[in-house]
């Protein structure tokens, strides 16, 4: 059973988070100590349940484009999950072209608070070589947050730029950012599921943080390694260990056991199995969260996710729930939807945090939401160099 509560760390850390959701992100900065001042969100159901679970949060109910942030003072984090849909593998991949994206926002936000960090976060379609040059051109934007950008020209002109003010002399002046941009895959930090998204973490110039992404902690090999040559997976969940390897695995599994692999001291890969088995049985019920939902179909590309390995990225759909992404697949072939329930432990939402609307509103919400754990890693790493370093006059970093 997880628990939720609020860290007995130092407050002293201030954040301000855009496209709140339903809170996965701002529930890592929590954890880390971070003190939100403000949580902007336009979702009205996203909306109900940071209120629902947090009711002592400044959540601003409506579209970040208005945002005056004026009202608030001495931010150390800027953070946020623009939305993804302009990028995402499963969208039409409009990318900058797009009404949602959103990015500019972010920046603006960065530009008008000037916070010591910033983390946003992301789908790794956005690495895709289509978006090459448009994420080339948001980094180069996070790090001259003061840049005058044209609105009379388009983004390539504006592109071109920032390249040109980049390799200037002129670049290290105004305010500036150092960013570093990472890829990373949520099962490698402890999260039950194969979710891919990418960061983009920036430090203002006058911070000498000496950061680097947290390192993973989870390890696909060592799952691996507890399932076919020790038994302990097995073991641990009182089962009796398969008979046979499965034959795409059998030559990785063969170098685990004679130790050619070198496996790191790191834990293993947690599965949708770990997150979910000691929940009640599903069924028909009138509790929304934890109830059994039909129509579960499997069909070619959409085949669920196996019990006993992470689960496939859950995602939000624009036309309801998707099938295949959001389905458990049992050992004998049979499929059903994950609950509310499950789904929040799959996102590493605590068990007591409750979701606003109906069964395909709550997934939506989940299906966007970034991994609390995940979350944690990144924001723990930033509070850490951030406190590390404390407070410096702004009037440096200009």
């Amino acid at each position: 059973m997880q628990k939720s509560g609020k860290s007995v760390a130092s407050r002293a850390l201030r954040s301000v988070e855009l496209f709140t959701g339903a809170g996965g992100l701002a529930l890592g900065l929590e954890r880390a100590g971070f003190d939100g001042t403000g949580f902007v969100e336009r979702d009205k159901n996203a909306v109900k349940t940071l209120r629902l679970n947090r009711p002592d949060w400044n959540v601003l109910d409506g579209d970040v484009r208005a945002i005056n942030y004026g009202q608030f003072a001495d931010v150390d984090l800027v953070a946020g999950g623009p939305p993804c849909q302009p990028f995402s593998m499963g969208g039409k991949a409009r990318g900058k072209d797009d009404l949602r994206d959103m990015f500019p926002e972010a920046v603006r936000a960065v530009r008008e608070l000037t916070p010591r960090a910033f983390i946003f976060e992301n789908v790794r379609g956005l690495m895709r070589p289509a978006f090459k040059n448009y994420v080339e051109y948001i980094r180069l934007q996070m790090t001259y947050p003061d840049f005058p950008v044209s609105q009379n020209i388009d983004w390539e002109k504006n592109y071109r730029r920032l390249v040109r003010h980049h390799t200037s002399k002129r670049s290290l002046e105004g305010l500036t950012y150092k960013v570093a941009m990472q890829v990373v895959d949520a099962a490698d930090y402890g999260v039950p599921q194969r979710r891919h998204r990418v960061f983009f973490v920036g430090f203002r110039n006058d911070i000498d943080a000496a950061w680097y992404f947290p390192v993973p902690t989870h390890s696909s090999d060592e799952l691996l390694c507890q399932k076919y040559v020790t038994d302990a997976y097995w073991k641990q969940h009182v089962l009796q260990a398969p008979k046979a390897i499965p034959d795409r695995l059998a030559k990785r599994v063969s170098r685990l056991a004679t130790g050619s692999l070198g496996l790191n001291a790191i834990e293993r890969w947690q599965t949708v199995r770990d997150a979910i088995s000691d929940l009640p049985a599903l069924a028909k019920s009138d509790n929304r969260d934890h109830s059994l939902q039909s129509g579960a179909k499997s069909y070619p590309g959409h085949t669920g996710s196996p019990y006993d390995e992470p689960a496939k990225a859950l995602k939000a759909g624009d036309h309801g729930v998707p099938g295949g992404e959001n389905m458990l697949r049992y050992s004998n072939g049979k499929v059903r939807y994950f609950s509310i329930r499950e789904s929040a432990r799959i996102q590493t939402f605590p068990d007591d945090y409750k979701f606003h609307g109906s069964w395909t509103e709550s997934m939506r919400q989940l299906g966007n939401a970034v991994p609390v754990r995940l979350a944690y890693a990144v924001a723990a790493s930033v509070a850490s160099r951030l406190k590390a370093h404390g407070k410096q006059p702004l009037q440096s970093a200009r």
